[in-house]
């Protein structure tokens, strides 16, 4: 029985530190930019150095097709939360929301945030 139960909690534990370490979205928007849409995105997320960071960010219609994928080029150790953003993304006509899923270097990826599209420059 207390190696079930130890099992249970060591799982329990794994699932909870790859949790806190996924990166999470805290804030973003989008803007009509000329032809396309401007992206603007601030995430959070434990950035350690090389070995673990937040690495980029994706746009997904509401289908879940990628239609952006914005490369984060280095950790952000220091600065945090941070915010980046992506211009000329192309989306269909009648798009009205799409959402943000940010990616750490592990292969962890944040819960999908949604954007209402505003057609107001």
């Amino acid at each position: 029985m207390k190696r079930i139960a130890l099992a249970a909690a060591l799982t329990l534990t794994t699932a909870l530190s790859t949790w806190a370490d996924s990166p999470r979205i805290v804030d973003a928007s989008a803007r009509k930019s000329a032809m396309g849409w401007r992206i603007e995105v601030t995430l959070e997320h434990p950035d350690s150095g090389w070995d673990h960071y937040a690495s980029g960010w994706e746009v997904l219609d509401q289908d879940g097709n990628r239609a952006a994928f914005r490369e984060l080029a280095h950790p952000h150790v220091t600065e945090q939360p941070f915010t980046r953003s992506l211009s000329s993304v192309m989306l269909p006509d009648g798009t009205r929301k799409v959402f943000i899923v940010a990616h750490c270097s592990n292969g962890d990826k944040s819960a999908p945030y949604p954007v209402e599209l505003s057609f107001h420059h």
